[in-house]
């Protein structure tokens, strides 16, 4: 059996937010998480924006968590060598209604303090990107909105938290949550039992399922399914903001976003669907994301698509950010209602809810020596070729490329599997180091990919996955 101090079920952006935090304190921490690899089913599969609180609703529990977090991330990338563009957001006006709805946005980003989001006349807006639509009336602006790289977020979050002392289970699926007196005891796995005096449910699109084994379910969750096109680098009309449609209630709508990497992401839909494991694009649905992106870039190459997904975002009913700290069943939290803004609200979420728990009982006591930082591995493809040189020269697995569209080398795939919570998988690797990401989509690298992963963890190839429980890469 293991045994925990505090158990954090789910290792998405919130779960990993949570584990750096609490591994500042002498606490024994255990995150476990059903997939092969952090980054939970949502915060892999997002938009990777970090938002000003501009559009949210005004007075939330949402919009005071996101507007505090927002000023946390840059530290956050300093410290953890993530990447991030501060290209700031323009959402066009193009039509009479959408202009009609505009000094409600602006007031609405007023009360939230987000002053510096505002209306700028059309000629200004096309001057700042000549690519957007020349009819339009005129654009939003928020400069301070940003585009992180969500995968290494998420990545160096948990190799932090890795390095100070928080343990990661993952392929680790929860069956059951025992209770006595009224107070948490033990959770049941799929890799045995944890004992734990409090457990954190983190569990995104899954919350509500963790939350019914304590009999703390006053909600459902749906996923909010998003389709979205990936563009290949190549592409030749590039935005350089995030270009976003005129915001509406129920979401931001189509956006055309510049990558850390170089890709045009575009997307996503916003459709509400009852499959939690519908991960399946449609006709219809890109046919509406092609259409509304045309409609504010009309440039835009969609024949330039590399590859096509779909993220899942967790709808809570009823809305809104939602913490409990349990009475009912003592030493158990539930998280839900963190949806679209849960990147960039993950810092302050993690902080908040270590503050209710505190309130509620929680002792905890700073430890002398927290590690603070984290690099990165180093990026062969950006590197001078004197840097090269230099590189090969300390490890000549930096002198073969394995992925030719990336650009990736042995040396990075093998740093990938070996650092803390390493990859185990294909697209584990493929999220750390982009080996697989490029036009070929692994068409190429995967086999020697296999290949690696096998010999570096001293495995058959057969046992080798793409990812998840059973989807292996060779035919058993």
């Amino acid at each position: 059996m293991h045994k925990a101090d505090i158990l954090i079920i789910g290792a998405g952006a919130v779960g990993t937010a949570l584990a750096r935090e609490f591994s500042k304190f002498k606490v024994k921490v255990i995150v476990c998480d059903k997939n092969d690899d952090v980054g939970g089913d949502a915060s892999k599969s997002c938009s990777g924006l970090t938002s000003t609180s501009a559009t949210m609703p005004v007075g939330t529990l949402e919009c005071k968590i996101r507007t505090i977090s927002h000023t946390m991330v840059d530290v956050l990338c300093r410290d953890l060598d993530i990447p991030i563009i501060h290209c700031g957001s323009i959402a066009p006006v193009l039509t009479d209604d959408q202009m009609e709805q505009v000094p409600k946005l602006i007031d609405r980003a007023w009360q939230n303090g987000v002053w510096d989001y505002e209306f700028m006349p059309r000629e200004e807006i096309l001057e700042m990107e000549p690519t957007l639509n020349p009819e339009i009336k005129g654009g939003i602006y928020s400069p301070r909105d940003s585009q992180i790289n969500q995968f290494l977020m998420v990545v160096a979050e948990a190799e932090n938290a890795a390095e100070n002392g928080v343990e990661f289970l993952l392929d680790c699926a929860v069956t059951g949550i025992d209770t006595k007196d009224g107070r948490i005891q033990r959770v049941i796995t799929t890799k045995g039992e944890i004992e734990a005096k409090w457990v954190i449910n983190a569990a995104g699109l899954y919350c509500d399922d963790i939350a019914k084994m304590v009999d703390e379910c006053d909600f459902s969750v749906h996923p909010r399914k998003g389709e979205f096109f990936v563009l290949g680098h190549d592409t030749p009309v590039k935005v350089k903001h995030i270009i976003s449609s005129v915001p509406t209630p129920k979401t931001r709508g189509v956006l055309v976003i510049p990558t850390t990497d170089d890709n045009l992401l575009v997307g996503p839909t916003a459709d509400d669907v009852e499959d939690k494991n519908d991960k399946k694009t449609t006709r219809e649905g890109l046919e509406e994301v092609r259409t509304k992106a045309l409609e504010m870039v009309p440039g835009l190459r969609f024949e330039d698509t590399i590859t096509q997904f779909v993220g899942a975002r967790p709808a809570r009913v009823p809305e809104g950010y939602n913490i409990l700290v349990s009475e009912k069943a003592k030493g158990y939290v539930g998280i839900s209602g963190i949806r679209s803004t849960g990147l960039t609200a993950s810092m302050a979420l993690a902080k908040y809810v270590i503050h209710e728990m505190k309130a509620a009982g929680l002792e905890l006591e700073r430890k002398v020596g927290w590690i603070r930082t984290r690099r990165g591995i180093v990026k062969f493809s950006d590197k001078s070729d004197a840097e090269k040189d230099a590189l090969i020269a300390s490890d000549p697995r930096y002198g073969k490329i394995v992925c030719r569209c990336e650009q990736i080398t042995e040396a990075e795939i093998v740093q990938a599997i070996h650092r803390p919570v390493g990859a185990r998988t294909l697209d584990a690797v493929k999220r750390r180091v982009r080996a697989g990401m490029g036009r070929c989509q692994s068409g190429f690298c995967g086999p020697q990919v296999i290949g690696i992963i096998a010999r570096e963890l001293g495995i058959s190839e057969y046992e080798v996955r793409k990812r998840g429980v059973a989807a292996y890469m060779l035919d058993h």
